[in-house]
C-alpha cells in the first residue's frame, strides 16, 4: 500500500470518503515538499569548481597527508554525505590557517616570524652537512635559557638525537644481529656522554660493560685513565666528565646532533660508524650565574665480529677507532675532567696557540684540526 492510499484509509472514518479541499491541498503541498527534498541535487557551479580543483590537487599529491582518509564507512557515503565530509575538512583547514597561517606550506602570508623558525627543531641529520650552521643572533645564555645564541638550541635533547638506523642483514649477519650492534653503540654513546653520573665524574660502569673485556688495550687504557689520568691515559677520549667541585650542569638537557651508519666489517663483523656532537651548558659552583658551554664532537667506530671465527666476547663491542674534538676546555690539563672557560674566572692551563675553529661545524673531518695544537673557538 503506498503512502497516498494509506493516508486516505486513515482519514476514511465515515461512509462518505470525501476529503475537505483545504486538507487535500495541505497534503499535496507536504507530499511535493518531501519528494523535492529527497531528490538528488545537482551541485552548483561553484561546488563543481571546488571539486575539480581538489581532484587536480589530489592527483598532483598536493593535498595534506591524511586528506580523505578515515574509516571505510566514509568511502561508502552518498555523494551528499561525501560533500559533507569534504566541507568539514575544508572548514577545519581554513580555521587552522586563520589561527596560525605559518602552518601552511610555504607560509603564503609571510606570518612565520624569525623567532618561530629559529626555535623549530631540526630534522634528524642523515648526511654530512655541507657547511657550518649560520650565525645565531647574539644572545647571552642564562640559567633559564642555557642554549640562547647557540645553533644547538634547535638540536634534539639528549638520547633523542641519537637515531638508530633501520637494521638489515649485512656481512653474513642477520638483521637482528645488526640491530643488536646498533643498540649497543647507542648505549655506549648515551652512557659515555649523556648519563648524569658520568657527567658528574663518576665511574661510567654501564659504558664500560658494553666494551669487550678481551680488548685489553682499550679497556686497560680507559681503566687506568679513570683511576690515574695522565696525558697518555685520558678518560676524556671516551667519556665526558666535569669536576663536580668546579662546575655543574645547567638543567638536565644536553643537546645532541649527528648520525649513525653501518656496513659489513672486515672481520666477519657488523661495523658501525657514529659521528655526534654534544653541547653541555654549565655554571660554576661558586655561586656565579654565568653560563657557558662545552662542545664535544666524537667519532666512534665499533664492531661485533663472529665469535665462531674470532676470539671475541659475544654481545660486546670492539672499538676500532675513536676521535674527538673538545671545545672550550682548558688545554694540556690531564686530570680526567673537562674545564670550561668563563669570562668571569681566571683561565686554566696555557694560552691557546692553534687556529680558531667553529665547534658547531660538522661539515669537516676531524683530521683537519689534528696536530694543530690547542686553538680557540669562534663561538660557544
Amino acid at each position: 500500500m503506498n503512502g497516498l492510499s494509506k493516508a486516505l484509509e486513515l482519514t476514511d472514518v465515515s461512509e462518505d470518503p470525501k476529503i475537505p479541499d483545504d486538507v487535500w491541498a495541505q497534503f499535496a503541498r507536504d507530499t511535493e515538499r518531501d519528494i523535492r527534498d529527497s531528490a538528488p541535487k545537482e551541485p552548483s557551479a561553484r561546488a563543481r569548481e571546488v571539486t575539480e580543483r581538489l581532484r587536480r590537487q589530489e592527483a598532483r599529491g598536493e593535498l595534506p597527508e591524511g586528506w580523505r582518509t578515515g574509516p571505510a564507512w566514509q568511502q561508502k557515503k552518498s555523494r551528499r554525505g561525501l560533500w559533507s565530509v569534504l566541507a568539514v575538512a575544508v572548514a577545519v583547514g581554513v580555521a587552522v590557517v586563520a589561527v596560525k597561517p605559518s602552518l601552511v606550506p610555504g607560509d603564503p602570508f609571510g606570518a612565520r616570524t624569525s623567532s618561530e623558525a629559529a626555535s623549530s627543531p631540526l630534522p634528524q641529520e642523515t648526511a654530512a652537512p655541507t657547511a657550518a650552521p649560520s650565525a645565531e643572533p647574539s644572545q647571552v645564555p642564562t640559567l633559564d635559557d642555557p642554549f640562547a645564541g647557540s645553533p644547538a638550541k634547535r638540536w634534539a635533547d639528549g638520547a633523542a638525537g641519537i637515531a638508530v638506523p633501520r637494521a638489515k642483514a649485512v656481512g653474513g649477519r642477520s638483521a637482528a644481529k645488526v640491530e643488536q650492534v646498533l643498540e649497543l653503540t647507542k648505549k655506549l654513546l648515551v652512557e659515555s656522554n649523556l648519563d648524569p653520573a658520568t657527567l658528574r665524574g663518576e665511574r661510567p660502569r654501564a659504558a664500560l660493560e658494553v666494551l669487550d673485556p678481551l680488548q685489553k688495550d682499550v679497556r686497560g687504557l680507559l681503566e687506568t685513565g679513570l683511576r690515574k689520568p695522565d696525558e697518555k691515559h685520558d678518560p676524556l677520549w671516551m667519556f665526558s666528565r666535569f669536576d663536580p667541585k668546579e662546575v655543574r650542569p645547567v638543567g638536565d638537557v644536553v643537546k645532541t646532533r649527528g648520525r649513525m651508519t653501518f656496513k659489513a666489517g672486515d672481520h666477519a663483523s657488523v661495523a658501525v660508524h657514529a659521528d655526534y656532537t654534544f653541547v653541555y651548558p654549565v655554571v660554576q659552583t661558586n655561586g656565579s650565574t654565568e653560563v657557558t658551554r662545552t662542545i664535544i664532537r666524537r667519532i666512534l667506530d665499533v664492531e661485533i665480529s663472529d665469535p665462531a671465527k674470532y676470539q671475541v666476547t659475544p654481545g660486546k663491542l670492539t672499538v676500532v677507532n675513536w676521535d674527538q674534538d673538545i671545545n672550550n676546555s682548558a688545554c694540556e690539563v690531564y686530570d680526567g675532567y673537562l674545564h670550561p672557560s668563563f669570562s668571569s674566572a681566571e683561565p686554566t692551563g696555557p694560552d691557546p696557540t692553534g687556529p680558531t675553529s667553529d665547534p658547531y661545524d660538522r661539515s669537516k673531518p676531524l683530521e683537519a684540526n689534528r696536530d694543530k695544537g690547542c686553538g680557540t673557538v669562534s663561538r660557544v
